[in-house]
């Protein structure tokens, strides 16, 4: 169980952009939506969801670009284009990509999600369930 005390640093690629997050995500998953595909110039974006709350910009807020509204955008670096979260569902939830955190987060990817449409080059090769969009529930 997650220490509902513990803080997780995180960062961008140059280190312009620094925030700090809650290690109490209450989901995580590894997404292969074509969106993920194209933000992250990857097969697949592994990402764990907390309220937004539970996260702050410790330096470098200057340097966030926003792609979307205020209640649901991506946030990159405006320096280096590192993803480093998306304001999600209405702007209550934050999806923090797992790549930027600098700390092991006690919660990891329990399935990958968004299977149907993932990169045709890319083999899946870990155990974990797969839905062809949101898991059930």
């Amino acid at each position: 169980m997650a220490d509902p005390h513990a803080v997780l640093s995180g960062a961008c690629y140059c280190r312009a952009v620094t925030y700090e997050v809650a290690d109490a995500f209450e989901y995580a998953f590894i997404c292969h939506c074509s969106d993920c595909q194209r933000t992250t110039g990857s097969a697949f974006k592994p990402f764990a969801g907390i309220a937004l709350a539970q996260l702050s910009l410790t330096s470098g807020r200057e340097e966030i670009a926003r792609l979307g509204d205020e209640a649901n955008h991506n946030a990159f670096c405006s320096k280096c284009g590192s993803l480093l979260y998306s304001v999600v569902r209405g702007g209550k939830y934050v999806h923090v990509t797992l790549g930027t955190l600098l700390e092991q987060p006690t919660t990891t990817p329990s399935a990958h999600i968004f299977v149907r449409s993932k990169a045709p080059w890319h083999v899946i090769g870990d155990g974990l369930p797969q839905f062809q969009e949101f898991p059930p529930g």
